[in-house]
């Protein structure tokens, strides 16, 4: 009788270990490293991620091999995970270090044209549209399973470097799972994927900030309107960092070269070196500052000089 040699077990404990010394090997290869690193058993929390993972899951195609994926995003298998124009890489530890490339097809025009026809009107700030924080309508145009930004199974090509025959093998998986939870911090990456100007939807005149303290937002979605779109349970944590972001924002540019009254002036290159010299992934760091990593990828992509407000700028001392 022939008996089958099974894999050797492995514990979660030693996967996120083997992952952790993974991503401290590639720091030394990759100068901006971006591992995704999932706290609890929920991949997706916010209103942009979970319409991503929500997306994904209703496809006939994917529903057998998409479960695969899930514990190997939650183990910090990840150890990279980079969002460009059309394309996903990443690098994900399992047996060995494999390569998956994702690409996506470019909104078609029309789409886009016929969003943007949709929208008129109804968003006055980019900041509340990345937060979900506009009308039902308007948030179901952008989401939209066949008409919205979200892509369709014909318009997604996966591809990885390991030996498992299947189209989406359980490296990939974990991959358009991880994409779910970067959208969380960075939904904004969800339109540079299609390669659409997220700016196109804002419309010239209305309000270009958060909605004041004490003032009634009616158009905001509730939370139980988000699961009436996506029929499930959706825990909303909204970016509690957004306003301090939108304040440092206003400061970019600024810099005058006067440095003198003690104000901390940096740029993203600025930032970047920080958290290298540290050797800190997006997340260790934004908690070492007291951010989140949304605040952290922000300031990175900053090329000019901005204020650090104070409560920050003496971590950067």
């Amino acid at each position: 009788m022939r008996y089958e040699q099974w894999p050797a077990y492995v514990s979660v404990a030693e996967k996120k270990e083997k992952a952790k010394r993974q991503i401290k090997k590639l720091s030394k290869k990759i100068k901006d490293i971006k591992p995704v690193e999932i706290e609890g058993r929920i991949i997706a929390k916010t209103f942009w991620g979970k319409a991503w993972c929500t997306h994904l899951e209703h496809f006939s195609d994917y529903s057998n091999r998409l479960p695969r994926g899930k514990s190997y995003a939650r183990h910090g298998s990840i150890c990279h995970l980079e969002i460009c124009e059309g394309e996903i890489t990443a690098k994900v530890s399992g047996s060995s270090m494999y390569d998956v490339k994702i690409k996506i097809s470019p909104l078609k025009k029309k789409t886009w044209k016929e969003i943007k026809s949709r929208c008129t009107g109804k968003i006055g700030s980019l900041i509340e549209l990345l937060q979900g924080k506009i009308s039902k309508d308007v948030m179901s145009v952008v989401t939209e399973p066949k008409t919205g930004l979200l892509p369709q199974t014909g318009e997604i090509k996966l591809d990885c470097s390991c030996p498992d025959w299947a189209v989406m093998c359980k490296h990939v998986a974990a991959v358009l799972y991880g994409i779910g939870n970067r959208l969380d911090y960075e939904p904004e990456l969800l339109f540079v994927l299609r390669g659409v100007d997220a700016s196109e939807l804002i419309d010239e005149g209305m309000t270009t900030g958060l909605p004041q303290a004490g003032t009634e937002d009616n158009s905001a979605i509730s939370e139980d309107q988000l699961q009436g779109m996506f029929g499930g349970d959706i825990d909303l944590q909204l970016d509690d960092d957004a306003q301090r972001v939108a304040e440092d924002s206003a400061d970019y540019g600024a810099n005058d070269g006067d440095c003198g009254s003690g104000e901390l002036y940096l740029s993203g290159a600025d930032v970047l070196a920080k958290r290298s010299t540290l050797g800190l992934t997006a997340a260790g760091f934004a908690r070492q500052v007291g951010v989140t990593p949304a605040t952290i990828y922000r300031w990175e992509k900053t090329k000019k000089p901005f204020k650090m407000k104070k409560r920050y700028a003496d971590f950067f001392r």
